[in-house]
């Protein structure tokens, strides 16, 4: 569970300190958004792994008891709104439910986007 007073190193840390059920979905989050650009820098912003370009956040995501939390941030997604509807939370989030699959290939079309938005 993600818990923003703790301060993680890195995102192996920070999935390592999540619980054993959770790490093997974390690491396929990680590995998608990677597939779109390899050459991510990878870090820990506002206690979330965030995955950047430019100096420019492209993508954070964060484990929570109940779902994984999605933020392409500062993006307001109206592009992808019929297939976030299941998922939206608010202008920028997504929250996509532990107990129920998670929409990889919408995780990597967004990257994708913010990809597009910051060249």
């Amino acid at each position: 569970m993600n818990n923003s007073n703790q301060k993680f190193k890195s995102i192996d840390e920070y999935i390592a300190k999540q619980s054993k059920e959770l790490q093997p979905t974390l690491e396929k989050i990680r590995k998608t958004i990677l597939k779109v650009n390899p050459d991510f820098e990878e870090d820990i912003r506002y206690g979330m792994p965030t995955f950047r370009l430019n100096n420019k956040n492209v993508v954070h995501f964060a484990a929570f008891a109940n779902h994984i939390g999605f933020y392409p941030t500062p993006s307001d997604l109206d592009e992808f709104e019929e297939e976030l509807k299941p998922y939206r939370s608010g202008k920028g989030t997504a929250q996509f439910k532990i107990d129920e699959s998670i929409p990889f290939d919408l995780i990597e079309k967004i990257t994708k986007f913010r990809v597009s938005e910051i060249k």
